[in-house]
C-alpha cells in the first residue's frame, strides 16, 4: 500500500485541477497536509458556473457551525464560522455581510476561508426631505433589521476594485461602500422602501416596494445621478426582486397568501408570539406562505416591464442573497422555469420566538405549483435559511 500522503506535488496537481465540485474541493484539503498544500483557490476553476447551496440557521447546540445543503446530491457539510455566530448575514458572490441585530457593526465574511473584511460601522439615516418629514435627521442609531440585502459588483477574491451595495435598516436605504472608504456613502437619491438591488453592466439597478425601477451610474470616483427607468404597469402587493438573466433584467413579485392566526403552523411546529404573552387570547402566531411568484423583463430601450411565463433553460434563486439566475442543464436536480425562494419575511422575524424559515420551496412558473427543495426545519429570529454561492477565497 503507498503512502496517500506522500503523492509526488505534480500528480495531485492534475486531479485537483479536474475537480469541478467545490464539496469535492474542500474534502480534498482536508485529507492531509500534502493535499490540504495543493486545494488553494488558485488551483481550483473558479470560473465555472455555481449553483447556490442552502446555509441553514445556526443551531443551539452548536452556534459556532453552519450546515450547507446542497441540492444537487443532497449532502450536507458542517462548516466552522465563528464569525457569524448570533448575526444576520446577508450574500452576495459566496460573501456574507454579516451583523449583529440592534447594531451597526458590519463585516463582509467568506465562509469557507474565515477571510473577513472589516466595514465601516455607523451608517448615517438622511437629512429631512422638504416634501417628505416623516424621514429623521443626520443621526445614527441602530434598526431593528441592520441590512436587508448586499450586492457585490466584483467578486473580493479576485480583486481590490469592487463596490458594495446594501440595503440598509428599517426605511430601506441604499449605502454603498469601496474599498479604503472610512464610512458609506448614502444614495440620498433613493428615499427609502428599495427591497433589491442588482449590478448590472457596470450600473447598479434597484426596485421598490411600488414597482419602481431605478438606475444609478457609479463608475467612476462621482456617485451620477439616479432616475427611474421603468414603472410596472400596476402596484401589486409582495416582495419585489431585481436579477440579471442572460442579458436582461428581470423583475419578480413574490406574493403572499393572506396571514392567517394559529397556535401550531402548518407542519405541526408551534410558532410562539413574544408580543402579548400574557394574555391568552391575544396569544396567536402568524403562519403565511407563498402564493405565487409574477415575472417581468424589463426593457431598458423601450423602458417597459413584460410579463413572462417562460424562463426557458434558467432557474432564479431569491431570498436574503444578490437574487440570481442559473442555466439549469448545467447542474443537476435543478429544474428549469423554476424559482427556488427562502425565508424572506423581514417583519416578522422579531415578533416569533422561533422566528422564520418555514416559508420556503420551489415555484414551477408553469403550472404555479410549489414543491420543497428542503425537507427538515430550519428556523431562526436573526438569521433563517439563505442562498449561499460556494466558492474558495
Amino acid at each position: 500500500m503507498c503512502d496517500w500522503s506522500e503523492l509526488d506535488r505534480d500528480l495531485l496537481l492534475l486531479v485537483v485541477k479536474r475537480i469541478n465540485l467545490i464539496e469535492d474541493y474542500l474534502s480534498f484539503g482536508t485529507v492531509c497536509k500534502s493535499w490540504h498544500s495543493v486545494a488553494t483557490k488558485d488551483n481550483f476553476n473558479s470560473d465555472l458556473p455555481r449553483v447556490p447551496w442552502l446555509m441553514l440557521a445556526e443551531e443551539e447546540d452548536d452556534d459556532t457551525c453552519r450546515k450547507f445543503f446542497s441540492l444537487g446530491n443532497g449532502m450536507i457539510l458542517k462548516k466552522s464560522i465563528p464569525g457569524a455566530r448570533g448575526k444576520r448575514c446577508v450574500e452576495s458572490m459566496g460573501w456574507l455581510v454579516t451583523a449583529p441585530i440592534g447594531q451597526n457593526e458590519f463585516t463582509l465574511l467568506h465562509p469557507f476561508s474565515g477571510v473577513e473584511i472589516q466595514l465601516p460601522d455607523q451608517i448615517l439615516y438622511p437629512k429631512p426631505h422638504p416634501r417628505n418629514n416623516e424621514y429623521f435627521g443626520p443621526v445614527t442609531f441602530p434598526p431593528a433589521i441592520p441590512i436587508h440585502k448586499a450586492v457585490l459588483s466584483a467578486n473580493p477574491s479576485h480583486t481590490s476594485d469592487y463596490i458594495l451595495m446594501v440595503i440598509q435598516g428599517d426605511f430601506s436605504f441604499l449605502n454603498l461602500w469601496r474599498p479604503g472608504d472610512l464610512s458609506w456613502t448614502r444614495l440620498s437619491a433613493y428615499n427609502g422602501q428599495i427591497l433589491d438591488v442588482v449590478y448590472f453592466n457596470g450600473k447598479f439597478y434597484a426596485v421598490d416596494y411600488k414597482g419602481c425601477i431605478y438606475v444609478c451610474d457609479v463608475s467612476g470616483f462621482e456617485i451620477g445621478e439616479n432616475h427611474p427607468i421603468a414603472q410596472l404597469n400596476q402596484r401589486i402587493d409582495g416582495i419585489y426582486y431585481i436579477l440579471e438573466s442572460l442579458g436582461s433584467l428581470f423583475v419578480v413579485v413574490q406574493q403572499f397568501v393572506g396571514l392567517s392566526y394559529k397556535y401550531v403552523s402548518d407542519e405541526g411546529i408551534p410558532l410562539s408570539p413574544i408580543l402579548g404573552e400574557d394574555d391568552e387570547e391575544e396569544t396567536v402566531s402568524n403562519t403565511y406562505r407563498t402564493k405565487k411568484f409574477l415575472v417581468y423583463k424589463i426593457d431598458l430601450d423601450a423602458c417597459e416591464a413584460t410579463p413572462m411565463k417562460d424562463l426557458g433553460d434558467r432557474a432564479f434563486f431569491l431570498g436574503h442573497n444578490s437574487s440570481i439566475s442559473v442555466q439549469a442543464s448545467q447542474f443537476p436536480g435543478i429544474k428549469p422555469n423554476h424559482i427556488y425562494f427562502t425565508d424572506n419575511c423581514l417583519c416578522l422575524y422579531l415578533h416569533l420566538r422561533e422566528g422564520c424559515g418555514l416559508d420556503m420551496g420551489v415555484f414551477n412558473l408553469a403550472d404555479e405549483s410549489i414543491q420543497p427543495h428542503y425537507d427538515g426545519v430550519s428556523l431562526s429570529r436573526v438569521c433563517p435559511p439563505i442562498w449561499v454561492t460556494p466558492n474558495p477565497c
